[in-house]
């Protein structure tokens, strides 16, 4: 398997994380939509009466500050370099249009997820905030 079937066979949609996420928070009575083509970003969970998104991102596509996150690939370190960059430019940019819309965003990272109850439990108290005038 060269990089190009690698690079390729990487989801967008539905990665191990985001479904741990979404299994969590649906078994606390969270209901959501996913995957919302038609906002900024295509969010990954999408709660539409709470005016509510949770982005889960990959630590290294994203450009995340933990160890993951940091790694240098070690070969075409420049592209990487670049790619990462303007994927985080794109999230900021996604972000700051969301919430002119008036939506409410949350990041949860792939290391967050590492322990999906507590991620799960933390994205709930963030979503209950709101329904209480909390946020």
């Amino acid at each position: 398997m060269d990089r190009s079937d690698i690079m390729r066979a990487v989801r967008s949609a539905n990665t191990g994380p985001e479904l741990a996420l979404r299994r969590a928070l649906h078994r606390r009575g969270f209901r959501y939509r996913i995957c919302v083509a038609e906002l900024p970003g295509k969010p990954d969970i999408v709660f539409p009466g709470r005016r509510a998104i949770v982005f889960v991102h990959g630590c290294f596509w994203h450009g995340h500050g933990c160890s993951r996150g940091a790694r240098t690939p070690r070969t075409n370190v420049a592209y990487w370099t670049e790619k990462i960059r303007r994927n985080a430019a794109r999230d900021n940019a996604n972000q700051a249009t969301l919430e002119a819309l008036g939506w409410r965003v949350r990041v949860s990272w792939e290391c967050d997820l590492k322990c999906v109850e507590k991620e799960a439990n933390s994205v709930a108290g963030w979503l209950l905030a709101f329904d209480s005038g909390v946020s």
